[in-house]
């Protein structure tokens, strides 16, 4: 049984969100003694994975298939059992995070339908004040909520008068049937809802700032991701390196995308996610979709974009990304962790036994980086891995600051971007050491 330092009293945690990183951080902490109790606002566990889950938090649509590999996408510790697609569709991510739960002994450890109303400091310990509970204290709280949840939108001047919807709210194509729709953002959820309209619509516009790179989820028949594993994890080439070697594969096997009708963007590969999609670039070139540059303005029913063209639409759907929220957390307390600015993009600086678990855009699969977290959060709490003093926690903050700049587009998308190898090398010496 893990103890806090200098005495006999076990050492008590709280666990915020039951969601694919929730998950992994109770098993985590189970292994190594620590006692928890384990928060989920919805009614069951899964998060983002869950369609139409009852907390609010999830945006999944019908059809989403994830972008990442099955066999990349597996926590290190449970491989998804044979038999499922090589990409798999979020009810087969639930039911593997199900699985997962079960098989480290933690699904009937979370509290569902609890949700948490506020997080306090209280001393050298935190108070965690929940709707059914009231408040405990607790030596540390583990956030694990999410960030793709609160929808990010634009503002455009005018007005437009037809039907406007974020992303998350995005569920199935049959409403828009026959219909006009404006596609806002070239992400991946943007190229794949776009995809999933066109089927049905009158016409589907996508519009973007800047373009993006789309790969193909297949490179002569195998996972696009499987390559760059094979590049950057086999042949050890440095991450920019081996994207921008499976882009130019993608070139010859499948041809350049401007030819299909996606302008080629100005700013190399390794400088932003590249969209994966199958499908994006065929539905373009048989004018199903219409790739459109950024809005300029609305005026009623009328788009009018930056090129100068207009058209008249039914719908706007907005996938222009999400914002982290931590509505429980005091507001001094919340900057930091939503500009990514927490050492080893975890532990809040300011904030002894505060942590945030999957709050991190990997260049690379998530999963198996949040099983990581997990265990590094562990053995952090067990006093196995040492948290250094706070200059030095600034310094490696303001040095992953600097190459998040140096490395990406100047982008809210990426403040809270890692790079998979070079991150989870950085967990697993901690431990090591």
């Amino acid at each position: 049984m893990a103890t806090t330092h200098g005495t006999e009293r076990s050492l008590e945690v709280c666990i915020i969100g039951a969601g694919a990183s929730g998950v992994t951080v109770a098993k985590s902490l189970r292994q190594r003694g620590v006692d928890f109790d384990w928060f989920e606002k919805g009614s069951a566990l899964g998060g983002l994975w869950r369609y139409d889950n009852d907390s609010g938090t999830s945006s999944a649509y019908r059809s989403l298939q994830i972008d990442t590999s099955s066999r990349s996408l597996a926590y290190p510790d449970f491989p998804v059992p044979p038999g499922r697609p090589a990409y798999l569709r979020a009810r087969h991510v639930l039911e593997y995070l199900e699985s997962y739960a079960a098989e480290f002994g933690v699904a009937d450890a979370v509290q569902t339908s609890t949700e948490v109303l506020s997080v306090q400091r209280l001393g050298s310990r935190w108070s965690v004040t929940t709707d059914r509970h009231g408040a405990r204290t607790y030596d540390a709280v583990v956030v694990a909520n999410g960030h793709l949840s609160v929808p990010r939108r634009p503002s455009f001047p005018g007005t437009f008068t037809g039907e406007e919807l974020h992303s998350h709210d995005y569920r199935t194509p049959e409403p828009f049937s026959g219909r006009s729709v404006v596609v806002v953002g070239m992400g991946n959820s943007g190229c794949d809802i776009a995809v999933d309209l066109a089927r049905v619509a009158g016409q589907v516009h996508l519009s973007t700032r800047r373009s993006a790179w789309v790969l193909p989820k297949y490179l002569l028949g195998v996972p696009t991701d499987r390559w760059s594993a094979f590049l950057t994890r086999k042949l050890r080439l440095p991450t920019p390196l081996a994207r921008n070697v499976v882009k130019t594969v993608a070139r010859v096997a499948v041809g350049p995308q401007e030819r299909f009708g996606v302008p080629k963007p100005a700013h190399p590969i390794h400088r932003e996610h590249a969209t994966i999609g199958q499908e994006l670039l065929q539905y373009v070139a048989y004018d199903w979709i219409r790739v459109r540059p950024d809005i300029a303005s609305f005026d009623g029913r009328e788009v009018r974009f930056t090129d100068g063209t207009s058209t008249t639409a039914d719908a706007v759907v907005y996938a222009t990304g999400y914002d982290p929220s931590f509505p429980f957390l005091p507001a001094d307390l919340v900057a930091r962790a939503e500009s990514g600015q927490l050492y080893r993009r975890i532990a809040h600086p300011e904030a002894p036994g505060l942590y945030f678990a999957g709050l991190v855009q990997p260049v690379g699969p998530t999963i198996p980086l949040v099983e990581i977290q997990g265990r590094w959060i562990a053995r952090v709490l067990t006093e196995e891995v040492p948290l250094p003093d706070a200059e030095t926690m600034a310094q490696e903050i303001a040095a992953h600051r600097r190459w998040v700049d140096a490395t990406f587009v100047n982008s809210a998308r990426y403040r809270l971007e890692v790079d998979f190898r070079t991150y989870a090398g950085q967990l697993r010496r901690d431990m090591a050491a």
